[in-house]
């Protein structure tokens, strides 16, 4: 009689609750492989949607972000998710929910205000309904992302309360990257997503929470990278393009390069595979 086959074992990813132009979600893996064994605190200057937060194993996280909006959203779903899920499914649930002029008129509402609770839950709505995840603001610090015609919605309940889960283990924090690796101690592991460097060098623009972040920033980051992995002997990994650009910033590290799909583009055929480096810097 022939033995019954061992069971696959699953290997479950969590989605993060935010869409997120240029998230990680796809390379979690080979982010992962890329990591030492010995896993107690990841430091995350750029944690966006937070991707790589969720399908990592740490024993403790220091997150953070430049952009406001995001970590008090955070720290709000971390203290009170069942709250916070409450709130936002009126938005989700209204007849025209799904209308340019809903949308709109929420956007509106959302600059105005100055109350961090109700600016959080206008902000789960405007990313779920808004243009492809883009998180974008104007001079004035105006939120401007254009509605995204959408046929179908979701509210991501389920991936808020395993993100609250999850966040019991982590710190929010709002400041650059400069000021985050400052929290790294000797026992951290730093990785950065910083805004995409561009395929053609010409090109000197990427938006970074309603800032510029340009090459110069690029070269900063990768000098700081350099620096703190020789001050405090630890492992950091940056995940850009693969560029000639970011192969020569990144030079002195362990280059990893794989491909992965792009989905900026709201049109299927236009998701095409782009070369990805992850630079590994360590002793």
């Amino acid at each position: 009689m022939p033995r019954p086959k061992k069971p696959i074992k699953s290997k479950i990813k969590h989605r993060p609750f935010l869409k997120w132009a240029g998230g990680k979600f796809r390379l979690t893996d080979e982010i992962n492989k890329a990591f030492p064994k010995k896993k107690q605190c990841l430091v995350e200057p750029f944690v966006g949607a937070g991707a790589v937060f969720l399908n990592t194993h740490f024993e403790r996280y220091i997150l953070a972000d430049i952009n406001p909006d995001l970590i008090n959203l955070f720290n709000l779903v971390k203290e009170n998710v069942e709250g916070y899920i409450e709130a936002c499914k009126p938005l989700f649930d209204a007849p025209n929910a799904n209308t340019p002029e809903y949308y709109y008129a929420k956007r509106q509402q959302f600059n105005k205000s100055t109350d961090p609770f109700e600016r959080s839950v206008i902000f789960l709505y405007l990313n779920r309904f808004g243009f492809n995840g883009l998180c974008r603001y104007n001079s004035k610090n105006e939120f401007n992302v254009p509605f995204g015609a959408y046929k179908t919605h979701y509210f991501p309940e389920n991936e808020l309360r395993y993100f609250a889960h999850k966040a019991q283990s982590a710190v929010f924090f709002c400041g650059d990257f400069q000021e985050t690796f400052e929290l790294a101690d000797t026992t951290s592991v730093i990785y950065c997503d910083p805004p995409y460097a561009p395929l053609h060098q010409h090109t000197n623009f990427t938006g970074y929470a309603g800032n510029d972040f340009g090459l110069t920033h690029q070269r900063t980051l990768a000098e700081a990278a350099k620096k703190i992995q020789k001050e405090k002997q630890i492992p950091v990994l940056i995940s850009n393009h693969d560029t000639k650009f970011t192969r020569e910033i990144y030079k002195g590290a362990k280059f990893k390069a794989v491909k992965v799909q792009r989905s900026i583009s709201q049109n299927a055929a236009k998701r095409v595979k782009v070369k990805e480096l992850i630079a590994i810097f360590k002793a």
